[in-house]
């Protein structure tokens, strides 16, 4: 079907509705308002290769999006015949016609127009068409067939591609470019043609690379080429020298354990996983809200990508490979554990892209290196690939310490070849009830963590019929691996590193890459009915609150992160709290008393625990107002001055546990923001330089205690770890000892005092708040690997007093024998 430009309007129009008989596709950025259009400028449409059936469908989805047609003359003075122009010409005869890169006349008359009324704008939208969105694979029969370079005539190998991928048919339209700003930033006619065509060859490849993706080489070709890597080789010789076995041997066994590894990503199984996951989702969820996916679009252009999302459940890599195929990019190549490589699930996994690798391999310098070689190889070629920073499910709901594993690998990688950029994009999963919420709410009581396999998923997915309410997939911030190098380390292209190298500075680097990546993912957040309820609820003494209480509640919570965000990538729940209310009542969270002086909601049996998880999702967004009014539990009034210091003082230990996003030397400026905001809001009041908490009794009073509690536990937990040390005194226990001792006591005190929160005494917040106490230098280990601490922790146990409540003192007390 190659363009000819006689045919006429009729014969067009029938052409084109005879074409979507048999057509289907998907179709992106189709909308006036999503493209930014001035209604009062023309607009003119750009195709990369000249065709009839490409004009087709470009008419088709015009008119169905409203946007101005693209068969219409361009309503200027020396207008174009068409409102569209083609990149890309054929060029030569017959058998050997081909499309070339040469200036087409309507890009030039577009440009000339430019030039003779500079005053005339044109919107110059590019239109990327992909029949079927299959990766080549080398030197295959069907890229022969149907490359555009194929010496037969187009006509038959157009007809060919319509009918084997016409109901794949992927259309994107993208951000207009300006004529005005190419005539303006080009000094003559040519070079602004030149310019225009540069940047629309550019645009057009890294289209072409986001949806498609690069070339995919045979598996057997990947693994063969990877023993034969010089990397490997080396590792092979090396490891029959140490075993003392032969070459052909550790050959042999690098071979299996690239086979192990390797994926096998196949369009037709994305296709098939496209249909099956649309109808799963239909059956589990109400709905999957995407945030900010156009920040993941722009990524893939030009760029290695890698998703670094938060891990909830095992739905989340389905997930996330769904919602970047639905809006046209190619679905990532995933790390997944080896626990998940089981027969026939192994297989199909594999063909999703899955790639499979051991939890350790430190003692296993053969299958590190061919691991590592993989991974190189992705970025090399411009794969998008997928991990998870945390490493495992996060069971409390809270984002867990980053591992630095596959960070590492990737920065090893990038130092060795930095040809491809690299870009991290954080994703944030927003589950309104998470699939293994039974699951987790076993082992959250328990205590113990259940191995990860498919077949949780499925015993997690059993009763279909059931809702989970909505869920949300928020994207992140981008960051640049480029950048974070050039900020820490701006020599480190000024030496040729090799696949063994590890300079000293990259531990640091990759914990600093660690903790940018998950604020990065929580500075996504979602905050939604079921959360906000969560957050409310638990902070009450029975669990249960007066209806129009608890809705005016989740109306003054919602409304102070909207006045005061905690970034822009946050997402927040439309409705209002009675509506909220009736929602979380309809999907079976909470119960109704009724009651004659008004409904009492109310919390009852397991889901007192589960919703400590999902209230752990957003802890973060509340923890510096919570903070704030932290510091008014036992005191009435506090000097503006002091407040901020103290908050300050405390905000290094907050943040490195709940990976919040400000950084320590820019924190009292946000401090002074929410105690503005508070006063504001009328939970403090404020005389000169002096605060006040509310009368008690009144519903000020109310606000300021509930929000307090949301980070009230994380203090008091602080205060159980300096209690146990000043117990046993400067230089007379280890970090794993007060760990140890840290946790029984806080187990103890969640007992007493009713904590429905599992979270309370896990040992990995008390090791992390060591660390941080060791890292301000407040702690030391000496010789004997005993804590040391000097006067800045005598400072901290002060300032207990300012948080915890008189029982929980006394109760420390009893235990320890110390005075908090």
């Amino acid at each position: 079907m190659a363009h000819f430009s006689g045919v006429n309007s009729w014969f067009f129009t029938l052409l084109r509705k005879l074409l979507f008989l048999w057509v289907r596709g998907n179709v992106i950025g189709a909308d006036r308002q999503q493209l930014g259009l001035d209604p009062d400028k023309p607009v003119c449409y750009v195709l990369q290769y000249s065709s009839l059936s490409s004009r087709l469908v470009l008419e088709q989805q015009v008119i169905k999006a409203g946007l101005p047609s693209s068969q219409k003359p361009l309503p200027v003075a020396e207008g174009l015949r068409r409102s569209f122009l083609f990149l890309y010409q054929r060029q030569g005869r017959m058998l050997r016609r081909r499309h070339s890169p040469a200036l087409t006349p309507r890009l030039k008359e577009l440009v000339q127009l430019g030039y003779q009324d500079p005053d005339q704008e044109v919107q110059i939208v590019p239109v990327s068409l992909f029949w079927g969105r299959a990766p080549d694979k080398e030197r295959s029969l069907l890229k022969l067939l149907l490359s555009d370079s194929w010496s037969v005539a187009g006509r038959l190998q157009k007809l060919l591609i319509i009918m084997l991928h016409g109901r794949q048919l992927f259309v994107q339209f993208n951000k207009p470019l300006s004529l005005q700003q190419i005539v303006a930033e080009s000094d003559n006619e040519e070079l602004a043609r030149r310019k225009l065509a540069r940047i629309l060859r550019v645009h057009f490849r890294r289209m072409r690379q986001a949806v498609i993706g690069p070339d995919l080489s045979h598996r057997r070709t990947l693994v063969n080429s990877l023993v034969r890597s010089q990397a490997v080789r080396k590792a092979i010789k090396a490891t029959a020298a140490h075993e003392d076995i032969s070459v052909e041997k550790a050959r042999n066994r690098a071979l299996n354990y690239a086979h192990e590894i390797a994926a096998n990503f196949s369009m037709t199984t994305v296709r098939i996983f496209e249909k099956l996951l649309a109808w799963l989702w239909n059956r589990l969820y109400d709905g999957v809200k995407v945030n900010n996916v156009e920040t993941a679009q722009e990524a893939a252009r030009g760029n290695a990508v890698v998703y670094v999302p938060c891990h909830r459940s095992h739905i989340d890599y389905l997930l996330l490979s769904y919602v970047l195929y639905k809006n046209g990019l190619i679905p990532p190549h995933i790390a997944a554990g080896i626990n998940l490589n089981m027969p026939v699930v192994g297989q199909i996994l594999r063909r999703g892209g899955a790639f499979f690798m051991r939890r350790s391999f430190r003692d296993n310098p053969l299958y590190s290196t061919v691991f590592n070689e993989y991974v190189h190889v992705m970025f090399c070629r411009g794969y998008a690939l997928e991990y998870f920073v945390e490493g495992g499910r996060s069971r409390t709901g809270r984002t867990l310490q980053p591992r630095p594993g596959m960070l590492s690998m990737t920065v090893r990688s990038y130092l060795r070849d930095h040809k491809k950029p690299i870009v991290f994009v954080p994703v944030y999963f927003g589950y309104e009830k998470v699939l293994e919420g039974r699951s987790y709410m076993g082992e959250l009581q328990s205590g113990t963590k259940r191995k990860d396999s498919v077949f949780s998923l499925l015993g997690s997915i059993k009763n279909l019929r059931r809702s989970f309410g909505q869920v949300a997939v928020n994207f992140g911030e981008p960051i640049s691996l480029q950048q974070v190098l050039d900020e820490k380390q701006p020599q480190w292209q000024d030496h040729n590193y090799g696949p063994d190298d590890r300079p000293e500075w990259l531990p640091e680097l990759v914990d600093d890459l660690a903790f940018r990546t998950v604020t990065g993912i929580n500075s996504a957040a979602a905050l939604n009915p079921v959360n906000l309820l969560a957050t409310v609820l638990l902070a009450t003494e029975r669990l249960a609150m007066d209806e129009s209480l608890l809705a005016k509640l989740m109306d003054d919570f919602a409304g102070l992160l909207r006045h005061n965000p905690y970034s822009d990538r946050a997402s927040f729940p439309e409705g209002c709290g009675s509506e909220w209310i009736a929602y979380n009542e309809r999907m079976g969270i909470v119960s109704r008393r009724k009651q004659q002086l008004g409904d009492i909601i109310l919390l009852e049996g397991s889901q007192r625990v589960l919703m400590t998880y999902y209230r752990n999702n957003v802890q973060h967004l509340f923890a510096m107002p919570a903070l704030v009014v932290s510091l008014f539990q036992n005191n009435a009034t506090l000097e503006r001055e002091r407040l901020i210091s103290l908050a300050a003082s405390i905000y290094p230990y907050i943040r490195s546990e709940l990976f919040l996003r400000w950084p320590e030397d820019a924190i009292e400026a946000v401090i002074e923001g929410w105690v503005d905001q508070l006063v504001a809001d009328g939970m403090i009041t404020q005389d000169g330089s002096l605060l006040t908490r509310p009368e008690a009794g009144t519903a000020d009073a109310v606000r300021l205690k509930i929000l307090s509690h949301s980070i009230v536990q994380t203090l008091e937990r602080y205060y159980l770890s300096v209690a146990i040390l000043r117990k046993f005194g400067s230089g007379m226990i280890t970090p794993a000892e007060l760990e140890e001792q840290s946790s029984l006591l806080a187990e103890r005190v969640s007992v007493l005092f009713g904590l429905s929160a599992p979270e309370f005494f896990d040992k990995t917040l008390f090791r992390n708040f060591i660390a941080n106490l060791q890292r301000t230098g407040i702690l030391t280990c000496n010789e004997e690997g005993r804590l040391e601490y000097r006067r800045g922790l005598e400072l901290v146990a002060e300032e207990a007093q300012l948080v915890l409540s008189s029982e929980l003192r006394q109760s420390i007390m009893q235990v320890t024998n110390v005075n908090v």
